[in-house]
């Protein structure tokens, strides 16, 4: 069931780590390190927050969230052992049902842009379709670091928004 604004923001630490802490993948810290800036006026606003905590952190820190998420369409996937949040966002797109071809190519690019940039390929799946993906594998893999590691963070704020909505509840 949602949480609502005010029932997170009446929150102690634990319960509200305990809430959020999914929202960035494998890095419940961005949750434990926003706390302190409650009250939220709004989910909007309880993003912009965590989203500040996450770009104000350590680069090493933000290398490690990047790091935290999984290959698409990777080992992981195949062996089942996503985070539900994860699994559900890859099969939006579609990446749960690739052709033997796609996920050659997934693959490899996977493999390709890890070399390249030490951490995944990351993007908001459920605002992809698998074709604007392996578009934007082979696109990003022209960037240099610090531009993908800044793209990465983006895409990590997209999907930390739509985790957002799905755990706190609409306000009327």
């Amino acid at each position: 069931m949602p949480l609502s604004i005010a029932a997170l923001n009446s929150f102690d630490r634990d319960a509200f780590v305990a809430a959020l802490g999914h929202v960035f993948e494998h890095s419940p810290w961005v949750a434990a390190d926003t706390f302190a800036k409650r009250p939220f006026r709004d989910v909007q606003a309880l993003h912009e927050a965590l989203c500040e905590t996450m770009l104000g952190a350590p680069a090493e820190r933000k290398l490690a969230l990047v790091r935290a998420h999984p290959d698409l369409a990777g080992r992981l996937a195949a062996s089942g052992a996503l985070t539900a949040s994860s699994a559900r966002e890859q099969a939006a797109a579609g990446l749960d049902r690739l052709q033997p071809a796609e996920a050659a190519e997934i693959a490899r690019l996977n493999g390709a842009y890890r070399d390249r940039f030490g951490f995944p390929f990351v993007i908001c799946a459920r605002l992809n379709a698998k074709d604007a993906i392996l578009a934007s594998m082979r696109r990003r893999l022209a960037n240099g670091p610090e531009a993908e590691l800044s793209t990465a963070l983006g895409e990590i704020a997209k999907i930390a928004r739509l985790r957002l909505d799905e755990t706190i509840a609409k306000e009327n």
